[in-house]
């Protein structure tokens, strides 16, 4: 599956990450880590999983040839992207969600709950339509983000470094047309109660695309306060990462889209 035309976005983290935004908006990929290799200096390693051979035979081509990236495996549906990923423990895996035997939101959520792994691989969606409901399950099961499959090979591979510095691929523009407001039910109601003053106005400023040296600077606190207070948002929302808090956000209507205060 592939797509047509070109789409681009700015993204921004405490390394310079080009990200995708999508046909008619711009986007901003959020985080602070450094987007180049692993902790170790050592290449990302990569596990790549489409359906579709040629898709895949092509993104590992191309990709392998990209700086600071080693494709260690492939797999054409989702069961044997499970299967890769505990063999081979990638540091990210780029994840199609409409796959065989098992959809690509089933294997993400899986990896991410794997028992006994410390740190399961990060997951990016790749994806030929944005406006997916494949997608938008996938970001709430965990997924770091997404990219379009018409996307430069450049920009997919930044994204893939972003990712495993322990950043997020975050298009807010995107995510608005993507996450539709839905009345929660009384099992899965957001904690908002428990959230201070403050870290629903860290959570606003997530949801715009800020990463966290520009909240820090708006807020006018020190980095380490965001840091702490992106990880109370998380750990409160029960979400997996930025991306996560951001969809369970506007899933409820604590934030509204083009409102940030």
């Amino acid at each position: 599956m592939t797509g047509t035309g070109a789409a681009t976005g700015a993204a921004t983290g405490a390394g310079s990450a080009t990200g995708a935004g999508t046909g008619t908006g711009t986007g901003t990929s959020t985080g602070t880590g450094s987007a180049t290799t692993s902790p170790a200096g050592t290449p990302v390693t990569l596990l790549i999983a489409d359906d579709d051979e040629v898709t895949r035979s092509g993104l590992r081509t191309l990709l392998a040839a990209q700086p600071g990236i080693a494709v260690v495996g492939e797999a054409g549906d989702g069961v044997e992207a499970v299967e890769q990923a505990r063999r081979l423990r990638p540091d990210v895996v780029l994840m199609d969600v409409r796959m065989p035997r098992r959809n690509g939101i089933e294997a993400t959520r899986q990896l991410l709950a794997e028992p006994g792994v410390a740190e399961p691989p990060k997951v990016i969606v790749i994806t030929t339509f944005e406006n997916d409901d494949y997608v938008t399950a996938a970001l709430s099961a965990g997924a770091a983000g997404f990219v379009l499959k018409r996307l430069p090979v450049r920009q997919i591979a930044e994204a893939v470094r972003v990712v495993a510095a322990g950043e997020a691929i975050l298009f807010p523009a995107a995510l608005r047309r993507m996450v539709t407001p839905r009345p929660l039910s009384s099992t899965e109601a957001l904690p908002t109660a428990a959230l201070t003053g403050r870290e629903e106005e860290v959570l606003r400023l997530m949801a715009t695309g800020m990463s966290n040296p520009e909240i820090a600077e708006s807020l006018t606190v020190s980095l380490e306060t965001v840091k702490t207070h992106v990880g109370n948002v998380l750990t409160k929302l029960g979400a997996q990462n930025r991306t996560h808090a951001v969809v369970i956000a506007y899933e409820s209507g604590l934030v509204v889209p083009g409102v940030t205060g």
